[in-house]
């Protein structure tokens, strides 16, 4: 009996407060981050981000990231999805 390798692909959105006087900055950074876009960055401090990426670890790690670049108040998760695929079977 073989195991079955099932591929995921996350996606979650975050919407990051920050010091206003420091929203570019931070947008800026967050940008750099594997698997995030920042979509909308508002005068008051709030950015609404995308991140992606193929282990639940990975949006984890990425948030604590984002958490720990200076100006950010918080990182709120607002939505998590993810997909599990089955390998494709070869059929020629």
């Amino acid at each position: 009996m073989t195991q079955e390798k099932h591929d995921e692909y996350h996606v979650s959105s975050l919407l990051v407060l920050t010091q206003p006087t420091r929203r570019h900055e931070v947008a800026g950074q967050v940008a750099t981050l594997v698997g995030a876009e920042v979509h909308a960055v508002s005068d008051e401090g709030k950015l609404v981000v995308t991140l992606e990426g193929a282990r639940q670890r990975e949006i984890i790690e990425a948030i604590d990231a984002i958490n720990a670049i200076p100006g950010v108040i918080s990182a709120a998760l607002i939505y998590h999805q993810f997909d599990e695929q089955k390998p494709c079977e070869d059929l020629s």
